[in-house]
């Protein structure tokens, strides 16, 4: 039997029932069409799977009763930021989504010199909230308890200036880069992993990132699409050097 998971932004404890919030619940009763005594798997991000069982699917509100709590062990040892010149519309949806699935823990969507999406403080905030929603959703796919973080789009200058010294590897995807994912080594900080929007990273981009210590990374003899680049080198250290 399918394991439905749905990802709720409430407190979770065994024995106690919960009132789904409005979008989950429309899911549960509308789109799923689960019944009272239908089992489910909640999760709120704390690491933890929690066994639960439809009580009541109402007009308006969906209960549900936590039977219990399993705490997953499903997260890659290799802790990766990926830092994504913002790109258009579905591609960024899908940036997001995979990135997600493939275990980063940060996800800072980045304003650089050749970015074709301008956003204004409102678009910002709605675009966050959605980019927010879609990694849930790829966390109740993959199986994930722990949702990666996502920030506000930032200038690429300002996410640089405000970097902590943790000792994470700092890595640009580039093409004319001579390294390669084998020759990289990660410490316990892991790293970040930054690429271009559809543009690339343009010449100051690079300047100002190499001023911050980043090195060049690149991925072989083909110039990847922006919305492939990223989830490919992503790819390529988690089998070297993470979940692999």
């Amino acid at each position: 039997m399918r394991n439905i998971r749905i990802h709720v932004d409430l407190p979770l404890a065994a024995g106690v029932e919960r009132i789904l919030p409005t979008q989950a619940g429309e899911h549960v009763a509308r789109v799923l069409r689960m019944a009272a005594g239908d089992p489910l798997t909640l999760f709120n991000g704390d690491g933890s799977d929690y066994p639960a069982t439809i009580l009541v699917v109402g007009k308006r509100e969906v209960v549900v009763r936590v039977d219990g709590c399993h705490s997953l062990a499903n997260e890659s040892p290799l802790r990766l930021t990926l830092a994504q010149g913002v790109a258009r519309g579905e591609k960024m949806d899908l940036i997001v989504q995979k990135a997600t699935e493939l275990g980063v823990i940060r996800i800072v969507p980045l304003l650089t010199e050749r970015a074709e999406v301008k956003l204004d403080a409102t678009r910002a905030e709605k675009r966050l909230a959605h980019w927010r929603a879609v990694a849930a959703s790829a966390c109740e796919q993959s199986g994930r308890a722990r949702l990666p973080e996502i920030v506000q789009a930032l200038p690429l200058p300002a996410w640089l200036d405000g970097l902590a010294a943790d000792g994470a590897l700092r890595l640009a995807l580039l093409p004319e880069a001579g390294r390669s994912s084998r020759e990289v080594r990660f410490g316990a900080a892991g790293g970040l992993l930054v690429v271009g929007p559809e543009g690339g990273l343009g010449e100051r981009d690079v300047s100002a990132l190499t001023a911050a210590g980043f090195e060049g990374l690149r991925l072989g003899p083909r110039i990847l699409r922006t919305e492939t680049a990223g989830l490919a080198a992503l790819a390529a250290l988690q089998a070297l050097h993470g979940d692999g």
